[in-house]
């Protein structure tokens, strides 16, 4: 950015950002039940803390700038270009917008939304069926709308790190899986064995990528 634009203090920014990638999260997954709304809220509490350093208060830069000066001399550590730390860090060079970290962090933030929305559709379609959701991302991991945030709070941190956001996604990670039990005790109930015989074939959330048979569970969907 130029000397002449601020690279803080933007919080019009802040809020417009945030706004726009929680709605994206609300329209994906649609909650409906208290664990869809503190999914989203947990999320929604990352999102905020991440823009408010990108485009507000960068508190990251300020209570590392001692050490950032004293390695980086030549850099303007207070320039928004700065902010994106991984870049500053390994010393790379040209357009952080351009480079392989910030295109790995696109990737994985689009991906984890097309999770979200994948997982979200086969969801509704077993609830208005009455069945369990065991195909499309269900037939890869038990968890996929879970799974998807993950991926997307880890595309964020590839993106932006902050202090705040690195303490936060261990902590989201936590509740994600927490989360995850409490939804499995309640879909135990509904389906019993069915559901035993599905969480034995798929794991919670990082996929096998193995052959698994469905047709026990199926067959008992029908």
């Amino acid at each position: 950015m130029t000397d002449t634009i601020p690279a803080y203090g933007l919080w019009s920014l802040v809020f417009i950002n945030s706004a726009i990638f929680i709605f994206f999260a609300f329209s994906f997954i649609k909650p409906k039940t208290k664990l869809d709304w503190r999914s989203l809220g947990a999320f929604s509490a990352f999102v905020v803390a991440l823009f408010a350093e990108m485009y507000g208060f960068p508190l990251t830069i300020y209570l590392l700038s001692g050490w950032l000066q004293s390695r980086f001399p030549q850099t303007n550590i207070f320039g928004h270009d700065s902010g994106h730390l991984w870049y500053t860090i390994f010393g790379l060079e040209g357009n952080p917008h351009t480079s392989p970290l910030h295109l790995i962090s696109n990737l994985l933030i689009l991906a984890g939304f097309v999770i979200i929305y994948k997982a979200w559709k086969v969801l509704h379609l077993a609830q208005q069926k009455g069945t369990l959701a065991t195909t499309g991302p269900y037939g890869y991991v038990r968890h996929p709308q879970y799974a998807g945030f993950i991926v997307i709070i880890t595309g964020f941190l590839f993106m932006w790190p902050t202090i705040l956001t690195l303490a936060m996604y261990p902590v989201l990670v936590i509740v994600y899986t927490r989360l995850a039990k409490q939804e499995e005790r309640l879909v135990r109930k509904e389906f019993g064995e069915t559901y035993d015989d599905y969480a034995r074939c798929v794991p919670a959330f990082l996929p096998r990528f193995k052959s698994c048979s469905f047709h026990q569970i199926r067959s008992n969907e029908r």
